[in-house]
């Protein structure tokens, strides 16, 4: 079945509990990358990266005299890899195993591997109520809601990854795209201009796979600082504004779905409204 088919596979409203997992289990390879990088002043050592050959998100990568080794998660089905100079040497299914067995088998790897145990890496953030709940992967009962979640981000990556590459031009312009493990959520960032984070202009691109705004997978371009909520311009279908504790385009599991062809249509809705976006923030 190809990744729009397991996508459309389920209604977007019926994968909270497949997120929850997929979340819950993002952190070990963070927790790796924590215990063995440097910190990076925008947190960005512990993002993960969608690889669209394998299907899983990776860690960043944690060289020493033995090589490059990257921590990756898959999400259907749901596992835990070592990776050695990109190739998996092992993998542990998280069917039905704790988190904190996983945790040890993810510890005893990168000790081989002479590395720091990823035990060690602290978070620095609250998960959602809804993650850090999860004490036992039970990845087989949602094994199709996980597919279909695989297939969200593999999606967002092909249409975020030609959306930075289409708006390269601009400076400081376009992130890489990569998923902050903290909110799950998968994106890129087009600075507009130098200066302070806070203040500086830009424009947030991404999917969130559901959150306390929508309980479904959502696409979101956000423009910085928040534009102000009246004289909002009408959007590209499929998408509509949000205007509550932030003011965005949003496009939901549910409204992108009503798209006959998602690789074609989805992103003329991304371009149309970074656009609109770019207009609101006076460029």
């Amino acid at each position: 079945m190809s990744a729009t088919c397991e996508l459309r596979a389920l209604a977007p409203t019926e994968l909270c509990s497949a997120r929850a997992i997929a979340h819950k289990a993002v952190q070990l390879a963070t927790k790796a990358a924590r215990a063995n990088l440097d910190p990076a002043p925008d947190d960005s050592h512990s993002n993960l990266g969608w690889d669209p050959v394998s299907k899983q998100f990776l860690s960043q990568p944690m060289s020493n005299n033995k090589g490059t080794w990257y921590v990756g998660v898959s999400l259907s089905p749901l596992n835990i890899s070592i990776l050695h100079n990109a190739v998996a040497v092992e993998t542990l299914s998280l069917d039905n195993v704790e988190y904190e067995q996983a945790l040890k088998w993810l510890d005893a790897q990168l000790n081989n591997a002479g590395l720091t145990p990823a035990s060690t890496g602290k978070i620095p953030y609250k998960l959602p109520d809804e993650a850090a709940e999860v004490t036992v992967f039970h990845a087989s009962r949602e094994g199709a809601a996980l597919r279909a979640l695989a297939a969200w981000f593999d999606l967002a990556n092909d249409v975020l990854t030609n959306f930075a590459i289409a708006n390269d031009a601009l400076q400081p312009g376009p992130s890489p795209v990569r998923c902050w493990p903290h909110h799950f959520d998968i994106a890129t960032y087009v600075g507009l201009e130098s200066g302070d984070f806070e203040t500086a202009r830009g424009v947030g691109v991404g999917l969130s796979p559901g959150d306390e705004s929508y309980a479904q997978p959502y696409f979101y371009i956000n423009p910085w600082p928040h534009p102000a909520k009246e004289d909002l311009p009408q959007l590209p279908l499929p998408g509509h504004w949000h205007t509550e504790s932030f003011v965005g385009a949003i496009a939901t599991g549910e409204e992108v779905v009503t798209l006959n062809d998602l690789k074609s249509e989805l992103p003329l809705f991304v371009a149309g409204a970074f656009d609109i976006g770019l207009k609101k923030l006076g460029f």
